[in-house]
């Protein structure tokens, strides 16, 4: 499949169950239930963007929300790409995307957590922060020990900022 037919648009419910199977496919992620997916693409459609083949399937979602004590920042929840889209830059560009329709309506700052041994994930992230032109800084946010009783990695906070008021010039 080329990146060249693949669409992006804000979800919508309809996108819930296919969301599910989406992430179920793109080990290691979390898969949340459908219910939780269904709020993702309503609740928080607005800070989410679904990629689609010329097919209309779903082959790249990501889902974030801006915190309540911090409204100028997008918070990534999670980043999920189909393997026969892999390879070709679709989680870059949905991130980029994403954060230039927000970047209008105030938000300023980026944040994600990704775990020490994800290397796919800190380089997306990193080539975004790059591609922006922004800074960044990390620390533990919840550790294995405290947090996950030992039974899961570390979860370290990325933060960067402040966003481009037009970060599509930044390309």
């Amino acid at each position: 499949m080329s990146i060249a037919t693949v669409t992006f648009r804000q979800p919508t419910d309809d996108d819930g169950y296919s969301l599910h199977q989406l992430v179920a496919r793109c080990q290691p992620l979390d898969t949340n239930s459908v219910y939780c997916n269904l709020l993702q693409c309503t609740d928080f459609a607005q800070t989410a963007i679904a990629a689609e083949n010329a097919q209309g399937e779903l082959v790249g979602f990501i889902s974030g929300y801006c915190p309540p004590a911090r409204p100028d920042t997008l918070f990534v929840w999670q980043v999920a790409v189909d393997s026969s889209m892999r390879g070709q830059g679709l989680a870059l560009r949905m991130l980029l995307a994403l954060i230039a329709r927000l970047a209008p309506k105030g938000v300023r700052y980026l944040e994600t957590t990704i775990s020490p041994n994800n290397a796919a994930s800190q380089a997306l992230f990193l080539k975004a922060f790059h591609q922006l032109g922004i800074e960044h800084s990390t620390h533990v946010l919840f550790s294995s020990k405290q947090h996950f009783a030992g039974l899961h990695e570390d979860e370290v906070l990325y933060r960067a900022g402040p966003l481009p008021r037009s970060p599509e010039n930044n390309k």
